[in-house]
């Protein structure tokens, strides 16, 4: 908006990341969401209301696995980018958690701008179909679908499958970045560090 850079030196570019070495470009190219508009600020609130949504819900103490999981969709989406030529993919990376986040709170009602009611599971379709009444293309949306189906089905679907497992686990190198390291149960705190701090009172009590 300041005019500093231009949306030309941020959009995905496979042939100058890998050849002329941008490879900021892998990064900022999920960053840009048009001109401050109608469109910018649709997904400035998605993205702020579901990723906060989902870090306080269902990633609630595991902030590693937070971060794994913008890893695991940023880097499905930059090889999904290659095959259908998009150029930025914040607006599918948005649809991504919107999909996740649905899809772990299924009961949940909907309701987008008092028009339509609807459970959880359907609103990125909703936002597919209110992304065609804006003349976008819906191919952006898609991929953001299907990422997060691919992240929700790997994670939350197959291993509870028969003969399923967890196929998606976090790096140990994010959880020692990430996660507090949980407390030791032997540990014997020194006093000062007990509730209450030191026993002043304990002893026994006057003519005992």
């Amino acid at each position: 908006q300041l005019e500093l850079i231009t949306p030309f030196q941020l959009y995905f570019n496979p042939e100058l990341i890998f050849k002329h070495f941008q490879v900021w470009r892998l990064i900022t190219n999920y960053l840009f969401f048009g001109p401050v508009g109608f469109n910018f600020l649709f997904n400035m609130i998605f993205l702020y209301r579901y990723c906060r949504m989902l870090e306080e819900g269902s990633f609630r103490g595991r902030t590693a696995d937070f971060v794994f999981m913008f890893l695991f969709g940023g880097l499905l989406m930059t090889l999904f980018g290659l095959l259908v030529n998009l150029v930025f993919l914040g607006q599918a990376f948005t649809i991504m958690l919107v999909y996740v986040w649905s899809r772990r709170n299924p009961y949940v009602r909907m309701n987008f701008f008092g028009l339509l009611i609807f459970q959880a599971p359907f609103l990125p379709w909703v936002l597919m179909g209110f992304s065609l009444l804006l003349g976008n293309s819906i191919i952006v949306d898609l991929l953001g679908i299907a990422v997060g189906h691919i992240y929700f089905f790997l994670e939350d679907v197959f291993p509870n499958q028969p003969g399923g497992g967890r196929l998606l686990r976090t790096p140990s190198v994010l959880k020692a970045i990430f996660d507090t390291p949980e407390d030791d149960p032997n540990y014997n705190p020194l006093p000062e560090d007990r509730p209450g701090g030191f026993a002043w009172g304990e002893g026994q009590r006057l003519g005992g």
